[in-house]
């Protein structure tokens, strides 16, 4: 089942600051009318006593303790900064399983949590960007990918595994054989707009017929991963349920962040091993 923490975070926040508001509009005013009766009809109050007049109902007590640390949770994670753990391989090798990363809410605009309306406009994302978003069939999911088609590109895929964008090759280098791949995989240096990142491919592998070609709409990007042949990405994603044209796009509205660094790295908490900061640094 999937919990939709943004939305349960929300709640816990509203309900916390009604339970604050309430004592101070309520029961506050209610405890001091109480004190000063007593007060007033001894000489001598006894202190035992003001304090359990004084005392705040629990649920109150909880309210007024826990919102100040969730709406500082709620602002910082829905307009600044969130964490996320990287579930799979299909950014390596920018991104390894395990690597835990910083992603920057407000790069592309300030949204409101939940509804995730933009309400800030910011700027836009940029070819060569490392993304995390909402995948487009199941918007509870969040996937990240490298921003490789802008609104209005033409991107194309070809059969010797060449990216092309409007037509122009994006400049690649290769690095060599990918360590303990046997020659099975090789590492290459690619160039996205001002962006110098990694990206890996198998050698016998091809996972879509050759020279695909895809137009990107207004309003939306394509999305690939660093590992070219072992991701799902914008080339792969198909849903009845979107329009052709848009198939394999991601919509603004679903965009979360720009990653832009590692902070850990813990790849198997299964098996107790440790997490280590060796990886630390940003993401290009």
């Amino acid at each position: 089942m999937s919990i939709n923490f943004p939305l349960l975070l929300v709640i816990a926040v509203a309900v916390c600051g009604f339970l604050a508001l309430l004592d101070l509009v309520v029961f506050a005013p209610r405890r001091r009318a109480a004190i000063a009766n007593y007060q007033g009809q001894t000489g001598e109050p006894d202190q035992s006593t003001l304090d359990a007049l004084n005392k705040e109902p629990v649920l109150i007590e909880y309210g007024k303790s826990f919102f100040p640390v969730l709406a500082i949770v709620l602002v910082l994670r829905s307009f600044l900064i969130e964490p996320f753990q990287i579930p799979s391989g299909s950014m390596i090798p920018t991104l390894e399983v395990g690597d835990f990363i910083l992603v920057n809410k407000f790069a592309y605009g300030i949204r409101l949590p939940v509804v995730d309306t933009k309400i800030i406009e910011v700027s836009d994302p940029q070819r060569g960007d490392v993304m995390v978003f909402r995948y487009p069939s199941d918007p509870n999911i969040n996937y990240i990918k490298r921003v490789i088609g802008l609104p209005g590109d033409v991107v194309r895929y070809s059969s010797d595994k060449r990216l092309s964008i409007n037509g122009e090759l994006v400049p690649e280098m290769l690095i060599g054989e990918e360590p303990g791949s046997l020659g099975s995989a090789k590492l290459y240096q690619e160039k996205l707009g001002e962006v110098d990142h990694l990206i890996r491919k198998e050698m016998a592998r091809y996972r879509i017929e050759p020279n695909r070609e895809w137009r990107v709409p207004a309003g939306h990007y394509f999305m690939m991963g660093d590992n070219r042949d072992n991701s799902n990405d914008s080339r792969y994603w198909h849903d009845a349920a979107i329009p052709a044209e848009f198939a394999g796009m991601v919509p603004d509205r679903n965009i979360v962040g720009k990653a832009f660094a590692v902070w850990m790295s813990w790849p198997d908490p299964k098996f107790s091993n440790l997490p280590h900061f060796s990886r630390v640094g940003l993401i290009h």
